[in-house]
């Protein structure tokens, strides 16, 4: 983004950003696909299995955590893999923290999916 840009000719150049970054992400990302397609699954699932706009939103909002957090991950990633290839304690740490952020994550979808679907029956 050019630092110049204003208004609407800014959110057109972070859109266009931003939809290059989820190319990359399904070209080069096995994990980011599986949870695109997870998230093509899961959301009409939440719509109609959430009784009110609320569960809606929980079960809906929790898969689309993942995607967020799952594309920081693979920001992280590509940071640290454009350093250098050479092991370092902390390149190691960043990326594993990553992995741990993304596990949340996904606990996090377990955990709201069971709390409104066992609520519900």
């Amino acid at each position: 983004m050019k630092p110049n840009e204003k208004g609407l000719k800014r959110i057109v150049s972070a859109t266009g950003y931003s939809i290059h970054g989820m190319g990359f992400a399904w070209k080069n990302e096995a994990a980011f696909r599986q949870e695109i397609i997870l998230l093509l699954v899961l959301v009409p699932f939440g719509i109609w299995l959430g009784s009110n706009g609320v569960e809606r939103a929980l079960l809906v909002g929790s898969c689309f955590i993942v995607i967020i957090v799952e594309l920081l991950n693979s920001g992280i990633e590509a940071v640290i893999d454009r350093i250098g290839a050479d092991y370092h304690k902390l390149s190691g740490a960043a990326k594993d923290l990553g992995s741990a952020a993304v596990f949340f994550s996904l606990v996090l979808v377990v955990v709201t999916w069971t709390t409104v679907l066992w609520g519900n029956l």
